[in-house]
């Protein structure tokens, strides 16, 4: 998956069991979908605070934001309640969606890659970040593509 290519519509179970999909996301706006290897591990976790952290500005630009995992659901709910995520966990366990978007390892045992899609409402994909060892660029760079967007529609 690449900038400009067009997002596979998939449906996932959330951090509560609900099944969501993509296209109900992006009715109400712009998509960052995060791909993290492992709920609880250090990294994943300061990647996924930084994003309950930047709430307010990612209201700002209307970006939904995702995070998604090969973890199953009870273990993203329990990661989502002990550092209060107030956006979905979706759980990917058999990594068909990252595979889809080319955030899948065939040979690691922490398959899923540090992926980060800023995704339009019209499913084109504006920006790919790639950073598996710097965990606040994910954000960071997310919000500026979507800055970017908003400016542009403004």
């Amino acid at each position: 998956m690449q900038r400009g290519d067009i997002a596979p519509d998939f449906t996932l179970p959330d951090d509560s069991g609900e099944p969501r999909t993509l296209s109900s996301f992006l009715a109400s706006g712009p998509v960052v979908l995060f791909f993290y290897p492992a709920a609880m591990t250090g990294g994943c976790t300061a990647e996924s605070c930084h994003f309950r952290d930047l709430a307010e500005e990612f209201a700002e630009v209307g970006g939904n934001r995702i995070g998604i995992s090969p973890d199953a659901v009870a273990a993203q709910r329990r990661f989502s309640a002990t550092h209060g995520f107030d956006y979905p966990l979706l759980s990917d366990v058999d990594g068909l969606v990252a595979k889809q978007f080319g955030a899948w390892r065939r040979f690691s045992p922490l398959h899923a890659k540090r992926r980060t899609f800023v995704i339009d409402t019209d499913r084109v994909v504006l920006a790919v970040i790639k950073s598996e060892l710097k965990f606040t660029v994910h954000a960071d760079e997310a919000l500026t593509v979507l800055r970017e967007r908003a400016a542009k529609y403004a």
